[in-house]
């Protein structure tokens, strides 16, 4: 089971028991955080897509590391005209683990049969 949810206008792909890295939550360690903003759910055949959320579905997850990433240098340079400006940027992130995937789709298959059997039915 899986699902992809947004979180810091980034998308992510998760499962329970993964660890990621998204943008930096307001969170102490070990809180529990909850991301509503779902966008799809499934297992094999079995997805459910939103348009553009899947109503009712939240990814639990619980705070592990509050950190910043490795440095990344930006450089600019112009030659010959002796112009040279360097600087980093070390961004913060918080790494979550899923603990739960709620609003699971349904089988569709077992919820048709009846409906079709009722309408063969009618018709005879």
């Amino acid at each position: 089971m899986y699902a992809v949810f947004r979180s810091g206008g980034k998308q992510y792909r998760a499962s329970k028991g993964d660890r990621l890295r998204v943008e930096r939550l307001n969170a102490e360690e070990g809180a529990a955080v909850e991301f509503n903003e779902v966008l799809l759910v499934g297992e094999g055949a079995d997805v459910k897509l939103g348009s553009p959320l899947v109503s009712g579905s939240t990814v639990k997850a619980t705070v592990k590391v509050q950190g910043k990433a490795k440095k990344i240098t930006v450089l600019k340079f112009k030659r010959r005209t002796n112009y040279k400006r360097v600087k980093g940027h070390r961004q913060q992130f918080t790494e979550v683990e899923i603990t739960s995937i709620t609003g699971l789709p349904r089988k569709a298959s077992a919820a048709k049969e009846p409906a079709a059997e009722a309408g063969a039915g009618a018709e005879s």
